[in-house]
């Protein structure tokens, strides 16, 4: 797969994954094997009834030991760049002067900002779709920008580092890079153009931060950090850091990754399964417009000179989470593996349904006065139905999802003739989540034998930006799908529809529960 001549020469290259819930460090082969990892948990802090956290300072030290323990796993020495992938819209501001964070990582899914928005939605025209034309997005609680205004209302430190000049902003592929090429001394300040296509403040059309939306969100430019490609020598990876001197190439959101990842080319979608999940249909030169509740995002832009691939998205909040819920919350199951063989003993949910609107609804409903609701229990209800009913809320939301983009895209993008979604995440590795999943949409789902493409979506923008690979390697790799698992549907239509139905009722049901005196 390489187009590297020296093949006697070892070539490895790099991702960090810094997620959600976990950090990664993956090393892959010139030919996409992967020859060593490790992973750290990463702790969540709830404050607050819908506020999530993360400590800046040991997301930092978590990519540090994952990078330091998968080298010494690795037998080889020939590492040649990393490329790094990280959960969007999660926002940090830290000090310039002391490199030190201003307040906790405020992470995607945090809903603090609820009142800032319904201010903003009554004081602009056009309401929530305000800001639509210029970056594709709606005002929502998802993106950086309210949270950064969020930080300047209500944290002193932000506000007084803001004026005095001290103030950086990023999401955490700004704070990682920063750290990792110097910090305070000479840290470069960037961001790639997926992750500032997630702030709510990027022209997607100019793929530049947008003057419009900065004067109206009265938010100072020289905070923001400087637009970088998707694969290009971002910069080199300082001498107090593993890995001194090796060029971090590539830089993605982890969504647009686990596309890039997967090969998905235009009219091509992919879900990514992990704590929440999220669909993207690439719609190549397409700027595509959603009137269905989904976003327009950028799907990559490979290299500076580069054209960007457009996408439409669906993003759901919860979806693996509504698992650690069960292990971690209610104590049901001990392990994320024994949902599947508890779902597993019943043929259905038994009519009950599960809608894990923990702190509200993301596409296409975008309700974030919503809350987590069971319905349809009986006493004849089992752990093994309440088991299975999370399973399939997973895939009833992602069904949403894609019965919205394909109203979107008809008669502008086209699909091949039977229409296969490409599948990735941890939470793939299970079976009859992955049948549920077909049969719900009534169309094949593919999964690959590695489903960790979001870290080998970085590798293979880094690769790329440094000749290991081509744009062909990456998308025509005929080798790509040999191994991969096909899930066919078994569900009658008749079923399928019935159950969609339900569904719908009980998303209803959940609407207008938030309450804000907690």
């Amino acid at each position: 797969m390489s187009v590297v001549e020296e093949e006697e020469e070892e070539v490895l290259i790099g991702a960090i994954d810094q997620g959600t819930t976990s950090t990664r460090f993956i090393i892959y082969d010139r030919s996409a094997r992967v020859i060593a990892s490790h992973q750290v948990e990463v702790k969540q802090f709830y404050p607050q009834s819908g506020w999530v956290e993360h400590d800046p300072m040991e997301i930092l030290e978590s990519v540090r030991t994952c990078i330091a323990k998968a080298v010494e796993k690795s037998v080889g020495k020939g590492l040649k760049a990393i490329g790094v992938t990280n959960q969007r819209e999660t926002t940090v501001v830290w000090s310039r002067s002391t490199g030190l964070p201003l307040y906790n990582a405020i992470v995607w899914m945090d809903v603090r900002t609820s009142s800032i928005c319904r201010k903003l939605e009554k004081e602009l025209p056009g309401g929530r779709t305000h800001f639509t034309e210029q970056c594709g997005l709606p005002i929502s609680t998802y993106f950086s920008a309210l949270k950064l205004l969020w930080l300047f209302e209500n944290v002193e430190r932000v506000t007084e580092a803001v004026n005095n000049g001290d103030a950086m902003f990023g999401t955490i592929d700004t704070w990682l890079i920063w750290n990792m090429t110097g910090g305070k001394e000479h840290g470069l300040h960037v961001t790639d153009v997926s992750n500032a296509s997630r702030t709510m403040l990027l022209n997607i059309k100019k793929l530049e931060w947008d003057e419009t939306i900065l004067n109206t969100l009265k938010i100072p430019p020289q905070i923001l950090p400087k637009i970088v490609s998707n694969a290009e020598v971002i910069g080199i990876i300082a001498r107090d850091w593993p890995l001194p001197g090796v060029p971090i190439s590539g830089c993605l959101g982890d969504q647009h990754a686990a596309m890039v990842g997967q090969g998905c080319r235009k009219g091509e979608a992919k879900s990514t399964y992990g704590t929440g999940a999220f669909i993207l249909l690439n719609t190549g030169d397409e700027l595509v417009k959603s009137k269905h509740g989904l976003l327009t995002t950028l799907a990559y832009k490979l290299g500076p000179k580069a054209s960007p691939n457009y996408a439409l998205e669906g993003s759901i909040a919860i979806a693996g989470a509504a698992v650690q819920w069960l292990r971690d919350g209610l104590g049901m199951i001990e392990s994320a593996g024994e949902m599947e063989e508890l779902a597993g003993q019943v043929e259905s949910s038994g009519g009950a349904y599960f809608v894990p609107a923990f702190n509200g609804l993301f596409a296409p409903w975008w309700r974030d006065d919503a809350r987590g609701v069971f319905v349809g229990i009986t006493r004849a209800t089992t752990k093994c139905h309440i088991a299975r009913a999370v399973l399939e809320s997973m895939c009833f939301q992602v069904k949403d999802v894609l019965n919205a983009m394909h109203k979107d895209v008809d008669g502008i993008v086209n699909y091949k003739e039977e229409f296969l979604l490409k599948v990735d995440g941890g939470a793939t590795a299970n079976n009859l989540l992955m049948q549920i999943q077909a049969d719900f949409l009534g169309n094949a789902v593919v999964r690959p034998a590695d489903a960790e493409t979001t870290a080998l979506g970085a590798a293979y923008a880094a690769g790329l930006a440094i000749g290991v690979w081509t744009e062909d390697d990456i998308f025509s790799s005929p080798e790509r799908g040999a191994t991969a698992t096909d899930f066919h549907p078994r569900m009658e239509e008749e079923v399928r529809k019935k159950k969609m139905e339900s569904w719908c009722k009980a998303v209803t049901k959940s609407f207008d529960l938030a309450d804000l005196s907690l």
